[in-house]
């Protein structure tokens, strides 16, 4: 697995959490986040890094992505 850094849209609730809303893909595919399962502090084992994980529902899928801080978001990448 690679750490793969993406661009993300992303909002903040009128409580102040920061909800990624889709993630724009390294050759611009963009894909839309269809909820949150889980948001925790987590370390990536697989690529490295750790930050704060959003376990994301992406076309019936669950995909991990990650928030480093600094506005640096990734992904471990297969």
């Amino acid at each position: 697995m690679a750490k793969v850094y993406v661009e993300v849209i992303a909002r903040f609730t009128k409580e102040g959490y920061l909800r990624p809303c889709s993630i724009v893909w390294e050759d611009g595919r963009k894909f839309e986040i269809n909820s949150i399962i889980e948001t925790r502090r987590a370390a990536c084992l697989s690529a490295g890094g750790t930050g704060i994980r959003y376990a994301c529902r992406i076309s019936g899928h669950t995909h991990y992505l990650y928030y480093e801080g600094a506005n640096m978001w990734f992904v471990d990448s297969k």
